[in-house]
């Protein structure tokens, strides 16, 4: 038996260590223009999520995940015997070719679209003809990757119709009643559920044609945990407003340095380009990775700062402009938190933190407005359990990022004090930003987690705390510590010469 050829293959993304390596950055710099993904996970995405999922994980779902395939049925207002779970919408984007095309034809439409169904056809030993009605099988992607604009679905055809909706929830579009007339729709988690790590998609259509699909996937293709992210998602209704207007402004920005993005139903850009190649491998030394396809350049809309990036890379590259001061990024992921971090220090003051603790993300909040500091700090914690676990790890990721941000310390002030008032409270802060993690802290009367926060803020970024702060309510005690703190580093990170601010030449 002879061994078969291999097909040609899906060309992934080299990771963030290969690509970092290539242009002596840090893995941590790169930012990812080039998935079409959610800049954030969903806030369920936590591990008391997967709480049951695990202590169960010995187990198969005898069900097929009913509860998930329930829940979907019910959000399309179909039957849950028309709904096929997959390990994202690509297992069915293969499966519905072997299923509908072995050895057939395939047409898609628009012909420049997502890669993923060329591959299928290749698997199912079909070729690829330009008109749809003369085809076995006919892919629409809608809204089009990698373009981004809205396509018509073709009619008179004769073969099969499968209708990729894995950005409908940014276009407002939902064909699932062309159902009744034998069509099969895709959508994933992948994208405006922020899930595409999780891998889990699924297919609608009648129920024969849902059967004939389910007959021919492995059993459980979608594993527990997976499955379990998925509906939790699905407690959330996805709102996708925000990354409709940062597409738009992103969109508005671009023009701004002549370039020309066409018009997107979707998450991401398309920019046509001569030479889009050449731009990808120019924007890569700034941490930015983008796509390059036939004619154009593709980019995913993330989150206003990291779309910042970006555009300051452009500017730089096309127009010659200073760069931006850079971002410190560092994401802390325990069995108890999810956080996410960028700082610059200093900065400006501008200062977003929500990690759904408010009393101690306001406390945060004052330290890096005071501190001069640019600092955007989000994430979740399993605040269920009380504050303590989200709390310590919040103010030790911003420790972690301050320290990255003071690299050697080299040519700053190193100490700063100040003194605060709030109302009857005083409190003295005396820093040195010294390279080791030493706290000598009295906050009376403590809120609960002041003192606490403080320290693990010491130990994460090694630096030096000496901190006082009386008075009569809590409240204000904390908020002048936490005024106090943010005012003595501002002062500590005054420039001063080019030298490291010790003796020994090193802190």
């Amino acid at each position: 038996m002879s061994t078969p050829e291999p097909l040609d293959a899906y060309q992934w993304p080299p990771s963030n260590a290969e690509l970092a390596a290539r242009v002596g950055l840090r893995p941590e710099q790169m930012i990812r223009f080039d998935g079409n993904v959610a800049s954030m996970p969903p806030v369920s995405a936590r591990p008391a999520t997967l709480a049951r999922a695990l202590a169960q994980i010995n187990e198969y779902d005898r069900g097929r995940y009913a509860p998930l395939r329930e829940r979907i049925a019910a959000l399309h207002e179909v039957g849950v015997d028309q709904v096929a779970l997959g390990a994202g919408s690509d297992e069915f984007i293969v499966l519905v070719a072997q299923v509908f095309a072995a050895g057939g034809t395939v047409a898609t439409v628009p012909q420049f679209t997502y890669s993923m169904y060329r591959y299928a056809a290749l698997m199912a030993g079909a070729r690829l003809v330009d008109d749809p009605r003369e085809a076995d099988l006919v892919y629409v992607c809608r809204p089009n990757n990698p373009t981004g604009e809205m396509v018509d679905i073709p009619e008179g055809l004769r073969g099969q119709l499968v209708i990729d909706e894995a950005y409908a929830q940014y276009a407002g579009v939902d064909e699932t009643a062309r159902i009744s007339e034998g069509a099969i729709i895709l959508r994933t988690f992948s994208k405006a559920y922020g899930l595409a790590g999780a891998r889990v998609g699924y297919a609608l259509a009648d129920e024969r044609r849902t059967r004939i699909l389910s007959s021919r996937q492995a059993p459980l293709s979608v594993s527990a945990l997976s499955a379990a992210l998925a509906l939790a998602a699905l407690d959330t209704p996805v709102d996708v407003s925000k990354e409709i207007a940062e597409r738009e402004r992103l969109a508005g920005e671009l023009r701004g340095l002549g370039l020309a993005p066409r018009d997107s139903s979707t998450n991401f850009l398309f920019l046509d380009m001569d030479d889009p190649q050449t731009m990808v491998d120019r924007l890569l030394p700034y941490g930015v990775v983008a796509r390059a396809y036939p004619g154009g350049l593709r980019l995913s809309v993330r989150d206003p700062l990291d779309d910042d990036v970006l555009l300051s890379a452009l500017r730089q590259e096309l127009h010659g402009a200073p760069a931006d001061p850079e971002w410190t990024r560092v994401t802390r992921a325990t069995a108890e938190t999810r956080l996410q971090v960028r700082l610059r220090a200093p900065g400006e003051g501008r200062v977003f933190i929500d990690t759904g603790e408010g009393f101690y993300d306001h406390m945060l909040q004052q330290l890096a407005f005071h501190g001069g500091l640019d600092l955007t700090l989000t994430g979740v914690g399993d605040l269920e359990t009380g504050d303590h676990h989200t709390v310590e790890d919040t103010f030790r990721a911003f420790g972690d990022a301050l320290s990255q941000a003071l690299g050697d310390r080299r040519g700053i002030t190193r100490y700063g004090e100040a003194r605060v008032p709030m109302d009857e409270a005083l409190a003295h802060a005396v820093v040195d930003l010294s390279g080791r993690a030493v706290w000598v802290i009295d906050i009376s009367p403590d809120p609960g987690m002041a003192a606490h926060a403080l320290e693990s803020l010491a130990q994460a970024a090694r630096i030096t705390i000496h901190l006082t702060a009386t008075g009569s309510n809590a409240h204000h005690v904390a908020e002048a510590a936490f005024k106090a703190m943010g005012r003595a580093i501002a002062q500590a990170l005054t420039p001063s010469g080019s030298v490291i601010p010790s003796t020994k030449g090193s802190l």
